[in-house]
């Protein structure tokens, strides 16, 4: 039986007639057969009346020829298959063998043209087919026009008017998109003199597309992908101007947005691409039509595609051009719009004042000819007008049009160090430079207070006159610098932040452009402001800080800053008495190194000697009483010193992290004077803080640097026991926080795989302690024996923590913890740490070089989340809230992706951990409950009703009608009186609210339906909660459920 006749009997078995053919190439390549042979194999199968069997017998010999390598046939083997295949390219497998044979070497011009003859004299009534059967023709025609284009062209109007014939009339998307691409290429390439009108048609008929893909399409093809396509038809000749620009303007009186959208951008992209006489002949006309989406603005994206197409038509009538003369095309095209912007400003305060703003901005960054021909149509106009306006809101409006037109001058010319067009066109703007400054300046000035938008649109408005290049002489820009200097530092009044904030915006900006005026004039000025001891009532020394922070953008500025902070610092330290004062400057420095990368920094080694060894050095003389306590001492100024070494110590080179190493404890103190850890028993509290910054530098250095403990030990596993020692006697927050922290970060990033196991061993231990403390119904000398239990529970998921984050035998070490939920006494205190597992830890961070594994969150979720759910279900009731606090603790810090694996089994935990009077599970369970509710709709769906009962019982708040005036009573002590009297906090009503607003849209309104009136009545007294956020939250909430529709009546 020959491998044909094998092949025929094969009717299912795709592989094993894949086989086949494979094995009949392999012996044509090897000449065990020949192609003769092959073909006559065919015989009379492929004469056969039954055309399913000259089919299968036709591909059977397009699958040899598909697995033979391109050159391998001859052009004489090539040119017999060619007619082979066009003579039966209506049997099946013919078209698959043309597409193949085309790809070979030897297939030539000739061939080509016989093949896309047989396409039309065979498939004039293409779209009578099967789309399969289509979309294999499109795809051969493609691939001739990709391969053997220039045969295709040589054939001239018969490719036009043939293609034109066979794919007229086709309406699957998948066809179109390869449709599109073959025609726009004809209309690019080809002459299309004669036929343009034919063409335009057979694709605008298609214009606008309102495909919309249904649910899991496989082919991935988009409304978008063949609007683009066919976009880029429509646009792809200048012939087709005459017929694109009136049709395209009809359409523009759709009511449809989608459908003035599509029409916008293909007028853009029609205007990018037709020739400049073309578009010359409707640039008017087109603008007459577009105003009104920009003049009557109905939809912003309306607007911003309409002001997009004005701007493209200007950039191509302005092409090439190099002066300007006044009968261009673009200057008879901007003049009708100029003179209609110039009357609607004519009445700043007009509704349609600010589009004509708009309009003549985006029509100036069209080109610097553009530019010139605007600004010499309506500078003068509007200078007159500003001048003549009676009131600051005129004023206001002209300033706003004065600095959408500098924003697309700075578009053209640039700003320094910013690369701009490359012209020779003169700026227009220098001619009015002096009105422009003088303007500005009183505006900002001479202005009184209350006119805070006014004021705000002046400083817009001169840092604009600041930036644009080549503009301002440097000692124009310096005042215009003092002036916002002035506006920082002495206007001082309530309700002038944002102005304050504008006028630091500016500063910021300008300190890109010109960091000596900076330098020069505004650190001085601001430095000078802070005081140097203590703190009077009028200062304003944090806007202060918080402004030379934000102009630390460049290197320059910022070592300069870094060096004044603090020798500022110094002076505080010598005669201040507060306390919050240097933990300002601190943070300021802080947030001013965090902006870049200290690796490599020329000034790295100032830093280290100053902040590192100098301050560090002195909190240790204090604390050890060879010098005054000063405020650098205060555990919160420790605090921010800690994590401002941190980033110093985290970029030093491994030699200098290592002498970090070995005064981790010492703290640079000399003849070891100073032994916090080891001291602990009789050291005063004063030096036991200092731990703070010892946990700082322990993180900042390299995983592989040796520690040293305060008598010079490199014994990790020492070190680690007596630190927990420490942890478990520490009653200062503070300190037993520094430690805790460094128990994670030496069992985490310096222990050794091998060393793990010491870790688990103390681990156990504490564990061992801990449960016989829990279970020895209260034996107090057990619990003051282990050093206090909640110190121990800290300890142990602190140990925990770090294991588990590097994976270190993390389904034992969690194991363990889940058992400590079913403690009757103390199980609620340890569900509470569970919160701690996967919190992110600033000191325990990739930054500082911890292990955290990628795979942490989810071993953790995957190992705990069935359990928990296991044991709720056969637990005591009184230890269910256990279980839920521990689930909220762990889900709090789970991506979605990995939350969404266990719907079914989460949900009715959540819904039960609702009914929890702990506010924070609450809170943190409705926001699990929103992820779910996002991404699974459909698992929401069979818990409506409960989820919709505890949510609104969520949202309300049994003190809604109280004030919060009252000064004796602080916001700590308000949410403590709320937590104990079971009522919502603000976290958890603005969550329940969010929760309940994505309902309607994400959830079926058939299930939602039946619960409208009931939430709509809920919400109605919520909507007098005390907090502005919830009543927001709540306004929008009720609007979304009273938009639900009714369902049809029959």
């Amino acid at each position: 039986m020959s491998a044909l006749q094998t092949y025929l009997l094969l009717d299912s078995d795709k592989s094993s007639a894949l086989e086949i053919i494979s094995q009949t190439a392999k012996d044509l390549e090897s000449n065990r057969t020949n192609l003769i042979n092959v073909v006559e194999s065919l015989g009379e199968y492929i004469n056969d009346e039954a055309s399913a069997i000259r089919s299968k017998a036709v591909q059977f010999l397009s699958g040899v020829i598909g697995e033979l390598p391109p050159p391998f046939l001859s052009r004489p083997q090539v040119n017999v298959l060619c007619q082979f295949y066009c003579d039966r390219i209506e049997d099946g497998g013919a078209v698959e063998g043309l597409k193949t044979l085309q790809g070979m070497t030897r297939f030539n011009q000739e061939m080509a043209a016989i093949t896309f003859r047989a396409i039309v004299g065979h498939f004039g009534d293409l779209q009578t087919r099967p789309q399969s059967k289509r979309l294999q023709i499109v795809d051969l025609l493609h691939s001739l026009m990709s391969n053997h284009r220039q045969a295709l062209k040589n054939m001239g109007d018969e490719t036009i008017i043939g293609i034109e014939h066979v794919v007229s009339g086709e309406k699957d998307p998948r066809n179109l998109m390869i449709i599109f691409s073959i025609l726009k290429v004809i209309m690019i390439e080809w002459d299309i003199s004669n036929h343009a009108e034919v063409l335009f048609d057979s694709v605008f008929c298609y214009f606008p597309i309102t495909f919309r893909p249904p649910p899991d399409d496989p082919y991935g093809i988009t409304a978008q992908d063949l609007k683009s396509r066919l976009r880029d038809c429509i646009a792809a000749s200048a012939y087709f101007a005459t017929f694109a620009f009136p049709q395209l303007i009809d359409k523009l009186d759709s009511t449809s947005p989608n459908v003035k959208k599509d029409v916008l951008q293909t007028i853009t992209s029609c205007a990018a691409s037709y020739s400049v006489n073309q578009l010359a002949k409707y640039s008017v006309t087109l603008w007459d039509s577009l105003k009104y989406e920009i003049l009557n603005v109905q939809e912003e994206d309306l607007a911003e595609e309409a002001l997009t197409a004005l701007q493209a038509i200007a950039a191509k009538l302005g092409y090439g051009l190099t002066s300007s003369e006044e009968n261009s095309a673009l200057a008879r095209y901007l003049k009708p719009i100029t003179k209609e912007c110039n009357e609607q400003l004519q009445q700043p305060q007009h509704k349609q004042a600010k589009p004509a703003g708009r309009i003549l901005s985006s029509l100036s960054r069209a080109s610097p000819i553009a530019l010139y021909l605007v600004v010499r149509a309506v500078m003068p106009s509007l200078l007159t007008i500003y001048q003549a306006a009676e009131s600051i809101s005129k004023q206001r409006a002209l300033l706003e049009v004065l600095v959408q037109i500098f924003d697309s001058a700075i578009t053209i010319h640039g700003i320094k160090n910013v690369s701009s067009l490359s012209t020779d066109i003169q700026n227009p703007l220098e001619e009015f430079k002096d009105e422009y400054f003088d303007l500005a300046s009183k505006a900002l000035m001479s202005t009184s207070t209350e006119e805070l938008s006014f004021r705000i649109m002046a400083v817009k408005c001169l840092v604009r006159l600041c930036s644009l290049r080549s503009y301002l002489e440097d000692s124009e820009a310096g005042m215009i610098v003092q002036y916002f200097d002035d506006i920082v530092l002495s206007e001082t009044w309530i309700g002038l932040e944002a102005l304050r904030a504008e006028a630091i915006k500016a500063l910021v900006e300008i300190s890109k452009i010109k960091p000596d005026l900076i330098m020069n004039i505004t650190f001085p000025a601001f430095m000078a402001k802070l005081p140097d001891s203590k703190i009077p009532p009028e200062s304003n020394y944090l806007v202060i800080l918080e402004g030379l922070a934000q102009l630390s953008v460049e290197r320059g500025l910022s070592q300069t800053l870094i060096r004044r902070l603090l020798s500022k610092l110094d002076l505080v330290l010598q005669n201040g008495e507060s306390v919050a004062y240097p933990r300002a400057i601190l943070s300021t420095l802080y947030y001013t190194l965090s902006q870049r990368s200290l690796v490599g920094d020329p000034s790295l080694h100032f830093y280290y000697e100053k902040i590192v060894v100098g301050l560090i050095s002195r909190v240790v003389s204090a604390a050890t009483g060879q010098s005054a306590t000063t405020a650098l001492n205060d555990e919160s100024n420790l605090e921010t010193l800690g994590r401002l070494a941190n980033l110093v110590v985290r970029a030093l080179d491994q030699e200098k992290q290592q002498i970090i190493g070995r005064h981790i404890y010492s703290l640079f103190a000399e003849d070891r004077v100073f032994r916090p850890l080891y001291d602990r028993h009789d050291s005063p509290k004063a030096e036991r803080k200092t731990m703070i910054l010892s946990t700082w530098l322990m993180a900042g250095v390299g995983r592989n640097i040796l520690l040293s403990d305060a008598t010079g030990s490199s014994d990790l596993q020492i070190l680690l026991r007596t630190l927990v020692e420490l942890a478990q006697v520490e009653k200062v927050p503070a300190i037993r926080n520094a430690i805790l922290r460094q128990i994670g970060l030496l069992t985490n990033k310096f222990f050794t795989t091998e060393q793990t196991s010491f870790a688990t061993e103390i681990l156990w231990d504490k564990d061992r302690l801990l449960l016989e403390a829990l279970l020895s119904d209260g034996s107090r000398d057990l619990i003051e024996a282990t050093g206090g239990i909640e110190n121990s529970i800290r300890t142990t998921f602190w140990i925990s923590k770090s294991l588990v984050l590097r994976l270190a035998q993390t389904e034992k070490v969690l194991g363990r913890l889940l058992a400590l939920l079913s403690i009757p006494n103390q199980g609620l205190r340890c569900a509470r740490g569970f919160g701690l597992l996967l919190a992110p830890d600033e000191a325990l961070s990739k930054e500082n070089g911890a292990q955290i594994r990628l795979l942490a969150k989810q071993r953790v979720f995957n190992f705990c989340v069935p359990k928990i759910a296991k044991t709720f279900r056969i637990v005591d009731t009184s230890l269910k809230p256990n279980y839920l606090i521990a689930l909220s603790g762990i889900l709090k810090y789970v991506p979605t992706e990995i939350l969404m694996t266990e719907i079914e089994t989460l949900l009715p935990l959540l819904l039960q951990s609702l009914d929890l009077n702990d506010q924070e599970v609450k809170a943190a369970t409705i926001e699990s409950i929103v992820v779910i509710s996002q991404e699974s709709p459909l698992a929401v769906e069979g818990h409506i009703s409960s989820l919709i009962n505890r949510l609104l019982k969520a949202a309300e708040s049994r003190n809604t009608n109280t004030t919060t005036t009252t000064t004796n009573i602080t916001k700590d002590k308000q949410k403590q009186q709320q937590r104990q009297q079971g009522d919502n906090i603000a976290k958890v009503r603005l969550n329940a609210l969010r929760c309940l607003w994505i309902f309607p849209g994400r959830v079926k309104d058939s299930a939602l339906l039946p619960f409208r009136n009931k939430v709509v009545r809920s919400l109605w007294e919520v909507l007098d909660d005390r907090k502005r956020d919830v009543r927001k939250a709540a306004v929008e909430c009720r609007a979304a459920w009273l938009n639900l529709d009714e369902p049809d009546e029959e």
